[in-house]
């Protein structure tokens, strides 16, 4: 959160065109979009959906909400909070309390530790209020070994404008002492940070070359990421940041952009477009929409408990699954793609400029020699308007030639956005495969292989009986009509023995669910099926399987996940 009063392209447009004044000539028409769909550029983990205060309370928004946006990453309040930003009179987004309700969305959270304090920028007290405080909120995390999702702490926010350094010494030497009180108590949660304004060389790098020093350079570096038109640097800044590393000798780490969006663009579609195109180019691990006007909205994608133009956007970008894969940016115009190799499906999420302009599809081959492809629509509704369905602009089949297709957009909207849907003539192919690389993955790792389906899976699983670290993988599946359902899981056990994980849905107790040996690690197959049917809601449902997990004793041996499938009883 920081004060923002410049005036964006995006507000101006608006008013251009009701003065009937032609856009900005930088988003002229006749571009080109191409999106390679043999060229994976990740797994699908939907980078930035997410929010800083994204949930106000257990129910604010309305949780059912919430599994239609696979949100990845939240960033919310410690326990206590005392935080009143953007006018609230009440604090709200107690990371303990909506902990659970996130949790069921398969979202993990930061802590915001400086927001124990009302103000913001926040008021020096002193080193002894600030050590009672982050003691009492550490604790108070470590008695709640039935909550899973806490993945970092944040230690401060913007101090290189919101640091009384006068008061409380160099941020720098800060932050060492801060990680160091947090880490007596908590040796397992990642620390977070520096979390600068805007990305500084010059700070960064004084910063990280003080942290290794002191022996705590945060687990997750982090920063944001909020001017006007700030996708154009996010390369860069990440570029920036990995020269540091190796130049200090830092093992990589992941990068959070733990608020985005400038006050002026958050509500624009568009705007949203660019920023998560660049994230997923630049490999950031997470991102956060900032919170700028109220709480529990997921900086303004729902608004009374209902969607907005821009919550559209990353419903899209939920629904995408696969691989996230090449795509070249023309001119203005960027967007996100997928390719799902087992639904057959690309997904892309473009926006940016007006007129008529055109999305090429190359590596089509898979789909056959003629595709359907519907174009979608959502326009910049304002934080405060909703949108109860995206606007279907075109249904048509194409004929696939040299495994390409152009597939024109007309009279396009600058500031909404579009989604470009392929599939082969006669629909997605109809499955209830959800593969585990998509899902939310806990305290495990993510692994490529061309024996797994899409070429990727999930290892490294374990279980300590530790809430902070222990191993499972939850499934936001989808299904059409509730009742009975049958769960195969694809697996690998290169073990000699048969591995045993815990099975849970929807908070329900857990069951064992048994991976007799493959033969090798990398060796994957489907024989590992649920013993009693899951009694499944029609829409959303979240399935985990844990090695360990609060309420499950712990597994034994181990297996790598590739997949699930339900099957209707």
């Amino acid at each position: 959160m920081r004060k923002h009063t410049t005036t964006s392209l995006a507000t101006t447009g608006l008013l251009a065109a009701a003065l009937l004044v032609p856009a900005p000539a930088a988003l002229a028409d006749g571009n080109t979009l191409t999106v390679d769909v043999g060229s994976s550029v990740r797994t699908v983990t939907r980078v930035g959906n997410g929010g800083l205060y994204a949930l106000a309370t257990p129910t604010d928004p309305d949780p059912s909400l919430l599994p239609a946006l696979h949100l990845n990453q939240l960033t919310q309040p410690p326990p206590g909070v005392q935080q009143l930003g953007n006018g609230a009179t009440t604090p709200t987004g107690d990371a303990l309390k909506i902990g659970q309700t996130a949790v069921s969305a398969g979202a993990q959270q930061q802590i915001r530790v400086p927001d124990i304090y009302p103000d913001f920028p926040y008021k020096w007290v002193s080193w002894d209020d600030l050590t009672a405080k982050v003691n009492t909120m550490v604790q108070q995390r470590l008695d709640r070994q039935d909550l899973t999702n806490v993945n970092g702490w944040e230690l401060w926010n913007e101090p290189d404008w919101t640091w009384d350094t006068a008061k409380a010494g160099p941020f720098n030497d800060g932050f060492a002492r801060i990680a160091k009180i947090v880490r007596a108590k908590d040796a397992v949660t990642p620390i977070v940070g520096p979390s600068f304004s805007k990305y500084d060389h010059d700070l960064m790098l004084s910063f990280m070359t003080a942290q290794k020093a002191s022996g705590t350079v945060p687990d997750v570096a982090s920063w944001h990421e909020l001017d006007d038109g700030g996708w154009n640097s996010v390369a860069a800044h990440v570029a920036d940041y990995r020269a540091i590393e190796k130049q200090l000798g830092i093992s990589p780490r992941p990068i959070s952009i733990n608020e985005y969006g400038s006050p002026n663009q958050v509500d624009d579609p568009s705007v949203a477009v660019h920023l998560v195109a660049a994230f997923e180019r630049s490999g950031v691990r997470d991102a956060e929409r900032a919170y700028w006007y109220e709480s529990g909205t997921i900086g303004g994608l729902i608004w009374n408990d209902k969607p907005t133009g821009s919550y559209w956007v990353y419903k899209w970008l939920a629904d995408q699954s696969g691989n996230v894969v090449k795509t070249t940016p023309s001119g203005d115009f960027d967007g996100v793609a997928s390719y799902d190799a087992v639904r057959k499906t690309v997904n892309v999420v473009a926006g940016g400029v007006y007129g008529t302009n055109n999305v090429k599809i190359n590596g089509l081959a898979p789909l056959g020699s003629q595709v359907q492809v519907t174009v979608n629509y959502t326009p910049k509704s304002g934080r405060k308007s909703n949108v109860d369905a995206p606007t279907q602009v075109s249904s048509s089949t194409y004929t696939v030639t040299n495994g390409s297709i152009t597939v024109p957009i007309k009279d396009q909207d600058y500031l909404g956005a579009y989604q470009v849907l392929v599939t082969p003539v006669g629909g997605a192919v109809s499955t209830q495969t959800y593969e585990a690389e998509n899902a939310t993955v806990v305290n495990a790792e993510r692994l490529t292989s061309a024996s797994a389906s899409n070429g990727g899976y999930v290892g490294r699983i374990d279980g300590t009986g530790d809430a902070r670290k222990d191993s499972f993988v939850d499934f936001v599946v989808n299904v059409p009509t509730a009742g009975k359902y049958t769960m195969g899981v694809r697996y690998a056990n290169g073990g000699t023995s048969t591995a045993t994980q815990g099975l849970a849905y929807n908070g329900s107790a857990f069951s064992t669910i048994s991976y007799p040996p493959t033969g090798s690690w990398g060796t994957f197959t489907t024989n590992a099926t649920a013993s009693a049917g899951l009694d499944l809601k029609a829409g959303y449902n979240v399935i985990r399987l844990a090695k360990g997990s609060p309420n499950f004793a712990g597994g034994s041996g181990y297996a790598e996940l590739d997949s699930i499938t339900l099957t209707k009883s």
